[in-house]
């Protein structure tokens, strides 16, 4: 009997792609969820939702773009319930460190009666070489509000790699694994580390919350703004200012270190234009 596939919502974004790509390479059926997949999934279209889910051993959940955005939670909700209903054993949720509204979302995938793991994450280090802090590092600057706050920043490649042991290996159903990077870094120490990497200065500029604001609204209009902005308020006051062992419950070794992470990524060519 062929094994039953597991369903990666998210297949073509940061995480999604690479937990479908490390699932394949370990021989394991995956079904990629996106809206212009084989198997069609749309946050916005609640029926694609079964039909993705259907005859699925297991699925990654991630909401694009944030658990913080309104109405993500009460999605989340009705995708547990249709997953419930089709008989999915198991649930790997993504989540934020810090956000009211993620801890919202991982309350409602533990009390929706699916086995469940949850990664709630630090700041992802792939915003600066995927994501929208990648034209300014190619630009030499990095403008964030925060101040001297420090983040233990977060390789996405251990995210993949705690959800697919999560997904693939027992003993990881109803732990919640909170995952940083190794070391607290402010923004400034990022500067510094990528202005190594790429081999030209990269200057941390300190901003204002409401200069943040404007800067995502030039590229992604003000409702993306808005919750992006409160996200950054969240989470940039403290409450997130240390690390945690979490990759190392998961899979036994230390997390990436954010120098290695830029060093391959100038490798990779994520900063092309700027090496």
């Amino acid at each position: 009997m062929q094994p039953k596939p597991i369903l990666v919502i998210g297949a073509t974004g940061k995480t999604g792609s690479r937990v479908a790509a490390k699932l394949e390479a370990k021989g394991h059926p995956v079904r990629r969820g996106s809206r212009n997949s084989a198997t069609p999934f749309d946050w916005e279209a609640p029926e694609t939702w079964a039909p993705a889910l259907s005859d699925a051993r297991a699925a990654y959940v991630t909401y694009f773009p944030d658990l913080a955005f309104p109405g993500a939670v009460e999605k989340l909700e009705s995708l547990v319930e249709t997953a419930n209903d089709v008989g999915v054993e198991h649930l790997v949720l993504l989540s934020g460190r810090g956000e009211h509204h993620a801890r919202l979302g991982e309350q409602v995938v533990r009390n929706s009666g699916v086995d469940f793991t949850i990664v709630r994450a630090a700041w992802f280090a792939q915003n600066f070489s995927e994501g929208y802090l990648r034209d300014p590092v190619l630009a030499g600057v990095l403008p964030m509000p925060g101040g001297d706050i420090a983040e233990p920043i977060l390789d996405i490649d251990d995210i993949a790699d705690v959800a697919v042991a999560a997904l693939t290996e027992e003993g990881h159903r109803g732990q919640l694994y909170e995952v940083t990077g190794p070391r607290l870094m402010t923004f400034a120490d990022m500067a510094r580390e990528l202005s190594e990497a790429t081999g030209r200065p990269i200057r941390h500029i300190p901003i204002s919350f409401e200069d943040f604001h404007a800067n995502i609204a030039q590229s992604g209009g003000d409702f993306v703004a808005d919750v992006f902005t409160a996200i950054a308020r969240e989470t940039l006051d403290g409450r997130n200012a240390h690390t945690t062992d979490g990759v190392i419950g998961a899979l036994g070794r230390p997390p990436r270190d954010f120098a290695d992470f830029a060093r391959g990524a100038a490798i990779a060519g994520a900063w092309a234009s700027a090496a």
